[in-house]
């Protein structure tokens, strides 16, 4: 493999000049236009590549080698956040309001110079090799559902994921067998009350108490009403009703988002919700209507391909590379591909203490300790070459 890290360090400024191009020229879920044409041109100037555009802002390429072997696929996101940019880079997002501030430019370009190396091993690799550049991951229902409808994982044999994450020191990995991320679900109650003038509550059902009501009660879910030896978050992020100071409004409309690991949990979560809201809300004189979003199911990795996914790491980054995660409460739309056949995510360490770079995602000033592109890129092209190499016969 030592071919391989010469060749990512070669790439090198190629990776960091394509993330670059990419965080400038960010846009939010299901509006990558400039991103996704960009995507297209630089996978067509790749020789033996099959390049098509099966969504409105998703892009597939795939090397067929000829040989008989398995089916591999790779995902990568391409989209941005709807929040300004304040890192001063000078290659900072041209377009007010959106920022590339969870490292899917990263995670873009190390998949475009993974293939370039791929490539020049075409002779080595086996089957068939699918890359999906994939749209909208931070908007459900995501850009992943698009993309299996569209047929890029009929007969997908082993499915590969990643994420940059600046909780870790570059030059790490993260793995979790079985189930490595949260399901990612939203809620809506809207409490229904008798507005009126604030002077005169007696002559109202004030919506705004039943709410506070409410988000109280819902505290005791995690704390009173749920085995310990399980995790989940609730979070009640909005919670609104009228403007003015001097009247008690009808409504008030309260969202939050719940995180769970298991199905029994998230089923149990969402009857919560709705009996704790309307008995409350009915107790006093109010009531409810009530709204569950399933957002992204739990990434779940296949427990002998995560053992795969770790000895290829010790043997290529070495023992001190491994870093033990339990499960994350993020979500990810990979989900879907995880669900369909054995798959292995991992978490790469993209931060940098001594640089400067710890701020999290979602942060308008995050920033990706560069040295992880050539890392990835080395990741990405040895554990394809090592699958597609591995042998001829299906997993799935």
């Amino acid at each position: 493999m030592e071919d391989i890290i010469k060749q990512a360090e070669v790439l090198r400024e190629q990776t960091i000049s394509d993330r670059r191009w990419l965080h400038e020229h960010a846009e939010v879920a299901f509006k990558e236009y400039e991103t996704s044409d960009w995507i297209y041109e630089q996978l067509k100037k790749m020789p033996e590549l099959e390049v098509s555009r099966p969504c409105e802002t998703g892009v597939y390429a795939v090397l067929r080698t000829g040989r008989p072997g398995k089916t591999i696929a790779v995902r990568a996101e391409t989209d941005a956040l709807p929040m300004p940019e304040e890192t001063g880079l000078p290659y900072a997002s041209r377009n007010p309001g959106v920022m590339h501030s969870c490292g899917h430019d990263g995670h873009t370009a190390a998949l475009l110079n993974a293939i370039r190396i791929l490539l020049k091993h075409r002779d080595e690799l086996n089957g068939e090799l699918r890359f999906i550049f994939q749209h909208a991951e931070e908007l459900p229902p995501g850009g992943a559902v698009d993309m299996i409808r569209a047929g890029c994982m009929d007969g997908v044999d082993e499915v590969f994921g990643y994420h940059f994450t600046s909780t870790m020191q570059t030059g790490t990995f993260g793995i979790c067998p079985g189930v490595m991320t949260s399901a990612t679900d939203r809620f809506v109650v809207t409490v229904k009350g008798k507005g009126g003038h604030s002077s005169m509550p007696e002559a109202c059902v004030d919506p705004v108490v039943i709410g506070a009501q409410i988000i109280l009660a819902y505290q005791t879910i995690v704390s009173r009403r749920m085995n310990p030896r399980e995790t989940a978050v609730l979070s009640v992020c909005s919670a609104e009703a009228a403007s003015a100071y001097n009247i008690i409004p009808h409504e008030m409309r309260l969202e939050g988002s719940i995180r769970t690991f298991s199905e029994e949990v998230r089923e149990s979560f969402k009857r919560q919700l709705e009996e704790i809201a309307r008995g409350i809300a009915r107790a006093n004189g109010g009531d409810i209507e009530f709204e569950f979003h399933y957002g992204y199911g739990s990434v779940v990795n296949d427990i002998a391909m995560t053992k795969m996914g770790e000895e290829l790491i010790r043997r290529t980054f070495g023992d001190d590379a491994i870093v033990y995660l339990q499960p994350l409460m993020p979500g990810d739309d990979y989900s879907y591909y995880a669900q369909l056949c054995p798959s292995f995510y991992c978490e790469i360490g993209a931060g940098n203490k001594e640089k400067g770079i710890t701020a999290p995602h979602h942060n308008p000033k995050y920033l990706m300790d560069e040295d992880v592109l050539p890392l990835a890129v080395e990741y990405v092209a040895t554990l394809v070459l090592a699958r597609a190499a591995a042998g001829k016969e299906s997993v799935c």
